[in-house]
């Protein structure tokens, strides 16, 4: 059965067509745009989930939202794909970057966004909301010591869900060639033919 994927242009959507092609899952991608003043999702996302928001897939009768959940779907339906090493120690660093992802890195990047957004206001803010998303950086920095990927040797859906992020600190928010094993970690997931493939399916994106 093919699943659809209600994709918002430059969000964490793209995420969720990058791993479909990672698991080779047939899909469908519904694309929307956002408001070109408010750059807010337009209102018909709102007939496909009550918050309006996207990431949001369908399969079959099963609706599913929020980017972590849409992951842990998709995982068991691929039989554990993408999942964590068969090592205890693994699985909990697994389980806590997948969810560190949006629970502990993603808030300090939006606040960022929007202090960015109100020019001369928001500038008194911007050193200290900096200083928060360095640490986060540096550690994640020390997390990729000694390994390619952030859990094991391979990747694992707690990488796909750290893209989004890390993409978007890229962009705005520090990250440069001061922190090259996080540099290194961007340039490989970019050149992976299925990233690669996603960013054919959802059309422009701002921040690969």
């Amino acid at each position: 059965m093919t699943i659809i994927v209600h994709h918002l242009e430059n969000s964490r959507s793209q995420r969720i067509l990058w791993m479909l092609e990672e698991l080779e899952l047939p899909y469908e991608v519904r694309r929307y745009a956002r408001d070109p003043k408010t750059m807010l999702a337009p209102p018909e996302l709102a007939k496909v989930h009550p918050l309006g928001k996207s990431p949001v897939i369908e399969d079959g009768d099963c609706v599913v939202a929020e980017t972590g959940a849409i992951v842990e779907y998709l995982v068991e339906k691929a039989n554990g794909r993408l999942g964590p090493p068969a090592h205890r120690q693994l699985v909990l660093r697994y389980r806590h970057l997948l969810h560190y992802a949006e629970g502990s890195l993603m808030p300090p990047l939006l606040v960022m966004l929007v202090v960015r957004r109100l020019g001369l206001l928001g500038r008194p803010a911007r050193a200290t909301i900096q200083r928060m998303i360095d640490r986060h950086l540096d550690y994640l920095e020390g997390e990729l010591a000694g390994s390619e990927w952030f859990v094991g040797d391979g990747i694992t859906a707690a990488d796909i869900m750290l893209s989004f992020p890390l993409e978007a600190a890229r962009q705005r928010a520090g990250l440069d060639e001061t922190r090259p094993r996080l540099i290194g970690w961007l340039e490989r997931i970019h050149a992976r033919p299925a990233y690669q493939r996603a960013l054919a399916a959802g059309g422009p994106y701002a921040y690969a």
